[in-house]
């Protein structure tokens, strides 16, 4: 089971910008019927009556997102921000009388697993203008749905330090880096089990990953909860490398000038996605499928790109139109992989509860 640390945010915050008595508007309505993307307030006659969305999310522009989503929208949203692993958890004990209406969360691997399960609506893509990244990170049988991409296992260091950081993965294992890398437990961090299972993709299958990890160990691997207490042990010089998630590593060259970013090859390809609970009333089902709409909209991406700027907001686009920030390096110049998320999802526990027992413990 995954510890209880949190992120210092607050938790199941409300952001409502109408009663739980206004409707969904005609507009409102016509976008959901027919998948467009826009940004449009809804405002005309109702279609269906509004209950609170209850949006489950790990990403650190969420809070304005779905207040704008509210103002925008009149429909009532309750937030509860946290780390993956614990809202992951809360759907799995909840799965006979689930609470959340959508997931929101970097990592297909966890959606994959649900929709194993028959937890996600299947069936169903907003027509938005996909990029190619977009289109490379559209599920088969439409049961979630890409909203970002960003980079599982970005390398972060202190180049006062380290001006002459490791060249490819087998090197961390080298005697000069003992006890002066870090990374973050899989159980709480979404991004750090598609890291791991991108390096057991890479290096031939589960048990090579498994070696090379053990190895890591021996090597004096220092694991925090989720990236933020990863780069501050990074910062104050408890470890010199980093391994997190892209947008993190990023945006922490923006407090810290001693700090860099280097992408050893491959680095895994890391959608953020969103899921909707196929058990969740056909009213926020539908608030749901709006929620993805205004997401993926020029509105919804500019909120995105600007809510968390030393953080999730540094993100490479899905859909046409819109630019990544200019402090991501372009993505021709990285070598990435795509691991299969079906089947890493569906090895997700087996191999977390490794990790915790042999790598964490």
């Amino acid at each position: 089971m995954p510890r209880t640390h949190h992120r210092a945010r607050t938790r199941a915050r409300i952001a409502s910008a109408g009663a739980a008595a206004t409707t969904l508007g005609g507009l409102a309505a016509a976008m959901v019927a027919g998948g467009a993307v826009a940004g449009a307030s809804a405002h005309t006659k109702a279609h269906a009556a509004v209950v609170p969305l209850v949006v489950y999310s790990a990403q650190g522009y969420d809070k304005l997102v779905t207040q704008d989503f509210s103002k925008r929208y009149r429909i009532p949203v309750q937030l509860d921000d946290n780390s993956t692993g614990p809202l992951v958890t809360q759907i799995e004990a909840s799965k006979n009388n689930p609470k959340w209406g959508l997931l929101w969360v970097d990592g297909p691997t966890v959606f994959a697993a649900l929709d194993t399960q028959h937890m996600l609506v299947r069936g169903w893509e907003p027509k938005a203008p996909w990029n190619s990244l977009g289109i490379q990170s559209l599920p088969k049988d439409q049961s979630y749905i890409p909203i970002s991409v960003t980079l599982a296992g970005a390398m972060a260091y202190n180049y006062a330090k380290v001006p002459n950081p490791p060249s490819t993965w087998q090197q961390l294992l080298s005697a000069k880096w003992k006890g002066q890398v870090g990374t973050n437990d899989p159980t709480q961090s979404g991004p750090t089990y598609p890291f791991i299972a991108g390096m057991m993709n890479e290096l031939g299958g589960v048990k090579q990953g498994e070696a090379y990890f053990s190895k890591l160990k021996a090597n004096g691997l220092v694991i925090n909860p989720t990236n933020g207490p990863t780069l501050a042990a990074l910062a104050s010089g408890q470890i010199n490398i980093a391994l997190v998630q892209s947008s993190a590593a990023v945006g922490a060259t923006f407090n810290d000038k001693a700090i860099r970013v280097k992408y050893l090859n491959p680095v895994t390809m890391l959608p953020g996605v969103i899921g909707i609970d196929v058990k969740a009333p056909a009213a926020e089902q539908a608030e749901a499928k709006l929620f993805v709409q205004y997401v993926l909209s020029p509105a919804g991406q500019k909120v995105m790109q600007f809510g968390d700027p030393t953080g999730d907001s540094l993100f490479y686009p899905v859909v046409k139109g819109v630019a990544p920030r200019k402090a991501l390096p372009p993505l021709t110049g990285v070598k990435t992989q795509t691991i299969d998320p079906y089947k890493w999802g569906n090895l997700e526990n087996s191999v977390n509860t490794w990790f915790e027992q042999n790598i964490i413990q």
